[in-house]
């Protein structure tokens, strides 16, 4: 059964309309590689690519030879330059790392006045907000993809989302982030504010000072007046953020969003991503397909797991397994050859029989040891049938519940991708896509 239809990884790549690429899934399965891989492919076959990850592990950084990745583009050396092909695609490779604090500091720097982007930094309960609450490093994530966007500097942008526990966080954590600042309890602490001298004794109602009693209690003076004074300065961003937030889902949404799922072929990781299909959906967005990452696959298909056993068991017995046709009994004899076969009427064995086996076992025994090796891959062999067939059970688990899904198979590479050689390999087997074997 083919497990999908195949996802045509560089026609995606080479459509100018797409120009931005979101890889997404449940963590561990490689998205950061697959992103690093798609863009380097992208920027040798013409496109102007910038990589934006969110991984704080250097395995991007060192993957594509640079000593380290900030909020900043760096252009990636050595990637467009490999052949003659690639360089007359005019195609170029940057590549970052979300650095969540400084683009919150960006936005607030960008929209206000020194003096009071100096007051906003500068409060306790802002640093503690753009370094450690919940939801603001996806927000951010998508903050940055919108100022990459409008800067019109690249053609296509991909995105390694964040490592977080479930992949729905990346979608909720822009409205979930607005709707914070948006939310009662913001709007409660801002108003003695906003009201000001004699009208703020006013509003204090018994109330109110019920309820900011009860604040203070939880989470002390000093807090609730650092969480005030940052609300009064921060008060005419909270629109823009909304706004923003708005902006980037209906981004996400737009025909030139591509959403690739990331997944291994494991129960938990294709059970995530059909889940996360499923949200995509509901969501509207435009998803493009599934990559299956270290799949196992065998040159040698046509040699089944049975029949490479069988051949393994005949060329090296497995010893004290019952069977072995070579268990040789005190008298050199193999174990079962002395019976009613070889002996004669009254029962004795047979002496031209006893001979034949003195002479025959050692020679057997001396002939199949010979084989080790080939006993060993073949065993090897069977193995890795074994779990490609699993492998491949699980991709048809999912594509029958996901029939339209395009899917594209990454063979598990000998070792870590560690270098622009690397990711070239995993690029072309993107380009590839699904095998059948």
């Amino acid at each position: 059964m083919r497990p999908g239809p195949a996802l045509e990884v560089d026609r995606l790549l080479d459509d100018p309309r797409t120009r931005i690429i979101v890889c997404c899934g449940s963590g561990g399965v490689g998205k950061t590689t697959t992103a690093a891989a798609l863009g380097l492919r992208a920027a040798e076959r013409g496109r102007h690519v910038v990589v934006l990850t969110v991984d704080p592990a250097r395995r991007l950084a060192q993957s594509m030879g640079l000593s380290s990745l900030d909020n900043t583009p760096r252009p990636v050396p050595g990637a467009t330059n490999t052949s003659e092909a690639a360089e007359a695609a005019g195609g170029s490779l940057h590549a970052m790392m979300l650095d969540m604090k400084r683009t919150f500091d960006e936005i607030v720097e960008a929209h206000s006045d020194p003096d009071r982007a100096a007051q906003i930094l500068a409060n306790p309960f802002y640093q503690s907000l753009s370094s450690s609450f919940a939801g603001t490093q996806e927000y951010m994530a998508m903050e940055k993809l919108g100022q990459l966007r409008r800067a019109e500097e690249w053609d296509l942008i991909v995105v390694d989302t964040p490592p977080s526990r479930s992949a729905l966080d990346f979608l909720d954590a822009p409205q979930r982030l607005g709707r914070f600042l948006d939310g009662r309890l913001i709007r409660l602490l801002s108003a003695p504010t906003k009201a000001g001298g004699r009208a703020y004794l006013k509003f204090m109602t018994a109330g109110f000072t019920m309820v900011t009693g009860v604040i203070t209690k939880i989470i002390g003076v000093q807090m609730l007046r650092d969480v005030q004074t940052f609300i009064a300065a921060f008060d005419t961003m909270f629109g823009g953020f909304r706004e923003r937030a708005e902006d980037t889902y209906r981004l996400l949404q737009a025909p030139g969003t591509a959403f690739l799922v990331i997944a291994t072929p494991e129960p938990d990781a294709l059970r995530e991503a059909s889940y996360f299909v499923d949200r995509l959906s509901s969501d509207q967005m435009p998803l493009a397909g599934l990559i299956v990452n270290r799949v196992h696959r065998s040159p040698a298909a046509r040699l089944s797991a049975a029949r490479s056993l069988a051949a393994a068991e005949v060329l090296q017995p497995v010893p004290g397994n019952g069977e072995n046709p070579l268990d040789l009994g005190e008298n050199g004899q193999e174990n079962g050859q002395a019976e009613e076969g070889q002996r004669g009427g009254n029962g004795l064995a047979s002496p031209a029989a006893g001979a034949r086996d003195l002479r025959g076992a050692p020679a057997a025994a001396a002939t199949m040891s010979r084989h080790p090796l080939t006993a060993t891959a073949l065993r090897l062999h069977a193995e890795r049938m074994q779990l490609a067939e699993r492998e491949r059970r699980l991709e048809e688990s999912f594509s029958a519940a996901h029939p339209v899904i395009p899917i594209a198979e990454v063979l598990a590479q000998p070792e870590d991708v560690h270098d622009l050689d690397g990711l070239r390999s995993v690029g072309k087997e993107l380009a590839r896509g699904v095998r059948l074997s």
